[in-house]
């Protein structure tokens, strides 16, 4: 069952027509693990659910149901802890290949319950090639902050409501199953990567029913952020030549001056999207470094 859908996501590359950012249609794939959240639609959504793929890898876009996909460890190599991962795509799609089902994959090869969130997005055009067009469209630039300093305008704040029932949907999920999947409740984190990493963000800061253990938001906005009291031990990571860095270290400075402990590893290269790696980037160890922070923070070990 674990293996499905990495094993899918990588005939679907090894078969791709170029690796490249040429966006191609995909047939939707059958997703029968996949467990409904049951938290609605999404307003004013008048297409369905399609596939595209990217760079090789498969994207969903148009989602209006939202879904938990189970990537357990096998048997006799859990350890307890439990893993919501949150793939990115700026809110209009998702990349669930290089940021979802293959995270979590290795993720369960580490003895930890991985869960894959499909949450529902913004609408997109309903056509593949007007959709195409709106992702080529050009972008104005952020405009540059009127003292001269190098800090970032930050962005109009997003409406994340739906995202956000959706991540407490996922969680109250796991915490009413965690018996039947080898959980302990109290060991349960949020690894994001970028529109994900948000979401792992958005969620530590204004959940009222999540309680994270730890969370990981990789290659995330960096600004600064009020810090909860009680918020979870954070591992962060960026690439320097990620559009999102842009010489800001907001985010952990937060952490830090809140007295949590923080972890940030901010990489010479690997651009934006890297996912577990690409060839002959430093940010390809990213996972390792991960990994190795659960496992001195004794999330790793079964108790």
């Amino acid at each position: 069952m674990k293996l499905a859908f990495v094993l899918l996501a990588l005939s679907i590359s090894k078969l791709a027509l170029a690796q490249d950012g040429t966006i191609y249609p995909l047939e939707t794939p059958k997703e029968p693990n996949a467990i409904p959240l049951g938290t609605g639609g999404v307003e004013n959504q008048p297409a369905s659910e399609t596939w595209f793929r990217q760079w090789g890898d498969p994207m969903a876009r148009n989602i209006t149901k939202a879904t938990l996909t189970p990537f357990l460890p096998e048997p006799g190599k859990a350890n307890g802890t439990a893993v919501i991962v949150a793939p990115g795509g700026g809110f209009s799609w998702l990349s669930l290949g290089n940021e979802g089902w293959e995270v979590a994959e290795a993720l369960a090869k580490q003895g930890v319950a991985a869960f894959v969130l499909k949450y529902r997005l913004n609408p997109t055009p309903e056509k593949l090639e007007d959709f195409t067009a709106w992702m080529n469209r050009p972008r104005t630039p952020a405009p540059a902050p009127a003292d001269g300093s190098k800090a970032a305008t930050p962005p109009p704040a997003r409406n994340l409501n739906n995202q956000l029932q959706d991540a407490e949907a996922a969680y109250a999920m796991i915490i009413n199953r965690a018996k039947e999947w080898g959980v302990d409740t109290k060991r349960i984190g949020m690894i994001g990567f970028s529109a994900g990493a948000g979401l792992t963000m958005h969620s530590t800061l204004h959940s009222k029913t999540m309680k994270l253990a730890f969370i990981g938001p990789i290659y995330g906005g960096m600004g600064p952020v009020e810090v909860p009291k009680n918020a979870p031990p954070m591992f962060a990571a960026i690439a320097s030549d990620d559009f999102l860095f842009r010489g800001q270290f907001g985010v952990v400075e937060s952490w830090f001056k809140a007295g949590i402990p923080v972890e940030f590893h901010l990489y010479q290269n690997g651009g934006h999207g890297f996912g577990l790696g690409n060839p002959n980037r430093t940010s390809n160890k990213w996972f390792d470094a991960f990994t190795h922070w659960l496992d001195v923070n004794k999330f790793l070990v079964a108790k």
